[in-house]
C-alpha cells in the first residue's frame, strides 16, 4: 500500500499527519472512560455528563467546516496549531468543573472544538494538496490508521492513569500529551521544495462550491448515511464502558475493548484506503454499514462474557473510522479538492450530529430505562440505513454550470 508513496516527502507529510491524528483522536475517543469517575467524583449523574460529551460530538463536527474554510483561505498551518493548544487547555481546565455547564464549556466545546480543527478534514485535505491523485487514497487510509493507533495507545494508558492518580490528575497527564503534535505541524505543512499539485475546480469560489454541493442528490444521500455512522460511533465510544458495567464486568475489558477498536481499524483503514484505488468508494461504505448491522445483531444475541466484547470490539473495530477515507474519496471525486477541506467538514458536520443523539440519548436510555436495548436497536437500524443510502450515490465528477459573466 505505501508504493504509491514512494517519495521521502510524501511519506513524512503523511506519516505527520497520521501522527497528529494520533494525539487528538486518541485523547477524543478515550472520553468515555471518564465518566464514571467523573459522575463518582461530582455526582453530577451520567445524564449530565452525557450531554457534555454529546455537545462536544456536535462542536467537534461543527468547527470541522468552519477550520477547513479557514485552511483553505489562509493554509493548515495555524488551523492545527490552534487546535491542538485549544485541546490541551479544555483538557487542564476540566478538573476544575464542578457544574454540568462547566463540563460543557471545558469537554463540550473547547476540548471538542480544539480537536475537531486538528482532525481529518483539515488533514486530509492538506495531504492532498501535497500529492497526485494515485497516491491520495493510501495517504487517507494511513492518516486515518494513525487516529485509530491513538484509541489503542491512549484508552488502556489513561485507564492506568486514572486507577492510580485519579481521573483529574489523568486529564492534566492528557493535557501534556496532546502537545506532543505541536511538533509534527511543521513536519506535515512546512516546505517541502515541491509545487503544489494542481487541481481543477478551482474556479468560482467557496460560496459558489458549497452552493452546488448543497444542491447535489449524491452529496445529501453521502451526508445521510455519515448521519447514521456518527450516531453509531458516538454511542459505543461513550457508552461501551458503561454496557460492560452493566454486564458486570470490570473496567479494563471497556478500556481493552476501546483498545482493540483503535487495533482493528488500523487493519481496516489501510485495508479500505488500499482499496479505493480498486472499488467504488459508495460499495466499500454499504458493505461496512452492512456489517455493523449483522455485528450489533450477534452481539444482542451472544453471552456477556469479555471474550464477546472482544470479539465484537475487533468486528466494530475493523469499519470504525474505515468510512472516513471512501467518503472524503467521493467528495473528492464530485466536486474537486479545492474546497475539499470545507465540503468534507460539512459531512463530518453531518457525522456528529448523529454523534450527538447517539451520546445524548444513550445517556437518557439508560438513566430511564436503566439499560441500552432501546439505543441497540436504533443502532441496528441506522447502520441498515445507511448502507442502502450509500448505494445510489454516482462517483462521477459534477458537471460545473458557467460562471455568470461579468456585468
Amino acid at each position: 500500500m505505501l508504493r504509491v508513496l514512494n517519495r521521502p516527502e510524501h511519506l513524512i507529510a503523511t506519516l505527520a499527519a497520521a501522527g497528529i491524528l494520533i494525539v487528538t483522536m486518541g485523547t477524543r475517543q478515550s472520553l468515555g472512560l471518564f465518566i464514571a469517575p467523573i459522575d463518582e467524583s461530582t455526582g453530577l449523574g451520567i445524564a449530565s455528563i452525557s450531554l457534555a460529551l454529546a455537545v462536544g460530538q456536535f462542536a467537534w463536527g461543527a468547527i470541522q467546516p468552519v477550520a477547513g474554510a479557514i485552511a483553505d483561505r489562509h493554509g493548515p498551518r495555524a488551523v492545527l496549531i490552534g487546535g491542538v493548544l485549544i485541546l490541551a487547555l479544555g483538557c487542564t481546565v476540566t478538573p476544575f468543573m464542578h457544574t454540568g455547564f462547566g463540563l460543557i464549556v471545558s469537554l463540550g466545546l473547547l476540548s471538542a472544538m480544539g480537536s475537531g480543527a486538528s482532525s481529518f478534514s483539515v488533514l486530509i485535505a492538506a495531504i492532498s494538496h501535497r500529492l497526485p491523485l494515485e497516491a491520495r487514497g493510501a495517504a487517507s487510509g494511513v492518516i486515518n490508521a494513525g487516529g485509530s493507533f491513538g484509541q489503542f495507545v491512549f484508552a488502556p494508558v489513561l485507564q492506568k492513569l486514572i486507577q492510580v492518580v485519579g481521573w483529574m490528575g489523568t486529564m492534566w497527564a492528557m493535557a501534556l500529551m496532546t502537545l506532543a503534535a505541536l511538533p509534527l505541524i511543521g513536519k506535515l505543512t512546512g516546505s517541502t521544495g515541491m509545487a503544489p499539485v494542481r487541481q481543477a475546480h478551482q474556479a468560482g469560489g467557496l460560496k459558489r462550491a458549497i452552493g452546488e454541493a448543497a444542491r447535489d442528490r449524491s452529496y445529501l444521500l453521502l451526508h445521510a448515511s455519515f448521519f447514521a455512522c456518527g450516531f453509531h460511533i458516538a454511542f459505543l465510544a461513550t457508552h461501551l464502558p458503561g454496557e460492560v458495567k452493566l454486564c458486570g464486568l470490570p473496567p479494563s475489558v471497556a478500556s481493552w475493548s476501546l483498545a482493540i477498536i483503535g487495533l482493528a481499524n488500523i487493519a481496516g483503514s489501510l485495508v479500505i484506503g488500499a482499496c479505493i484505488a480498486k472499488v467504488r468508494s459508495k460499495y466499500l461504505l454499504a458493505a461496512m454499514y452492512a456489517s455493523r448491522t449483522v455485528l450489533i445483531a450477534l452481539y444482542l444475541i451472544a453471552p456477556r462474557t469479555d471474550l464477546t466484547f472482544y470479539l465484537f470490539a475487533a468486528g466494530m473495530g475493523f469499519t470504525w473510522l474505515a468510512t472516513v477515507p471512501p467518503t472524503a474519496a467521493i467528495v473528492g471525486k464530485l466536486f474537486g479538492i479545492r474546497y475539499l477541506a470545507t465540503l468534507f467538514g460539512l459531512t463530518l458536520l453531518s457525522h456528529q450530529t448523529g454523534g450527538f443523539l447517539g451520546a445524548w440519548l444513550g445517556g437518557l436510555a439508560i438513566t430511564r430505562f436503566g439499560d441500552f436495548g432501546w439505543m441497540w436497536y436504533a443502532d441496528m437500524t441506522l447502520a441498515l440505513l445507511a448502507a442502502l443510502l450509500t448505494l445510489p450515490i454516482r462517483e462521477a465528477p459534477v458537471v460545473r454550470a458557467p460562471a455568470p459573466a461579468a456585468a
